[in-house]
């Protein structure tokens, strides 16, 4: 058996696929664990296997939210260590691969079928050519997917930590805000994530540019997920403060996708992944997303002629660390 893994900041998934499987969307186990409930990655496999007891495991693939070297990740958003000889001192298999999450992502959007994914922009639909891939959730992720004529090849990064380029003057204000709150440099994670939406409303809120509600207030201190809740109260239109705090962010989100694009010109698509986009559709679909994403200057009809695709499956990142062992057998 394959056992995958899809490591966050937040949620753990992980789930067991028979090795012939070629679909990888109905695998034998599947769970999910809180992980910051968890001391070790390790604890969390352990609880899995007394839970589902699998035949052995012939190939696992982890792909965790962080930098990949020498076979070792400092979680991003954990206080957590992993290290690929205590997995396989774990899990006894043949074979342990650690990748990024984003990379696990990239290897994903291959097996999704047409409607786990909605279409922003058609673009000029061509069918191959280079892919790019950005995804907000509890941190920002970004990858390069590079098309060789046969087969795609992800390639991770942490473009997510590269610094945050603000466009007009509420969001000049609010780089400063940030440079106060966490130093001189400020990276596009700071805005755009989970906690990047909190960011931005603490931001409107202190600095006067909106008013926050007392019901509001009261409900994000008795919350862990305070971007939620302000997500939440912004798509019920019952807070202008949480209103506008979205819309900042779907901004943000569309200037640093055209970003994106102009670097690695995906002529084979804009994926935009992550636990958020799903949740907030409505907005990335009212023209807010796309306006920001166009706006490139004399690259305006460069950006355009792509497609824009948001993953509507969560769990896109499990399947794509389940098809990389595939790919290793």
């Amino acid at each position: 058996m394959i056992l995958a893994g899809d490591i966050g900041g937040t949620k753990t998934n992980l789930a067991l696929f028979d090795v012939g499987d070629e679909s990888l969307h109905a695998p034998r186990a599947r769970a999910s664990y809180a992980s910051a409930k968890y001391d070790s990655l390790e604890s969390i496999l352990a609880e899995f296997i007394r839970e589902h007891r699998p035949d052995k495991i012939v190939d696992a693939c982890l792909a965790i939210a962080g930098p990949v070297v020498r076979d070792e990740v400092r979680a991003t958003n954990l206080a957590w260590t992993v290290e690929r000889a205590s997995l396989v001192r774990a899990l006894g298999a043949s074979r342990v691969s650690l990748i990024n999450d984003l990379e696990a992502t990239a290897y994903g959007i291959e097996t999704l079928p047409t409607e786990s994914l909605f279409a922003l922009n058609e673009g000029e639909g061509k069918a191959g050519g280079h892919r790019a891939l950005v995804a907000a959730g509890t941190g920002l992720g970004m990858a390069g997917i590079f098309w060789d004529g046969a087969r795609y090849h992800p390639m991770p990064s942490e473009g997510g930590h590269a610094e945050f380029a603000p466009r007009g003057r509420t969001q000049l204000a609010l780089l400063e805000y940030l440079r106060r709150k966490f130093g001189e440099h400020v990276s596009i994670e700071r805005a755009l994530s989970g906690k990047g939406l909190v960011n931005i409303y603490e931001f409107l809120r202190d600095e006067g540019h909106e008013e926050e509600p007392a019901w509001l207030a009261r409900e994000i201190a008795n919350v862990e997920d305070a971007a939620a809740t302000i997500s939440a109260a912004a798509l019920a239109c019952q807070s202008q403060l949480a209103t506008r705090t979205l819309e900042i962010f779907v901004e943000i989100y569309g200037a640093t996708a055209g970003n994106l694009t102009l670097l690695l010109k995906p002529a084979g698509g804009l994926y935009i992944g992550g636990g958020i986009a799903p949740k907030i559709l409505d907005r990335l679909r009212n023209g807010t997303f796309m306006r920001a994403y166009s706006e490139m200057g004399r690259m305006s009809a460069l950006a355009n002629s792509f497609p824009v695709r948001v993953i509507l499956d969560d769990k896109t990142a499990l399947y794509g660390a389940a098809r990389y062992a595939q790919l290793r057998n």
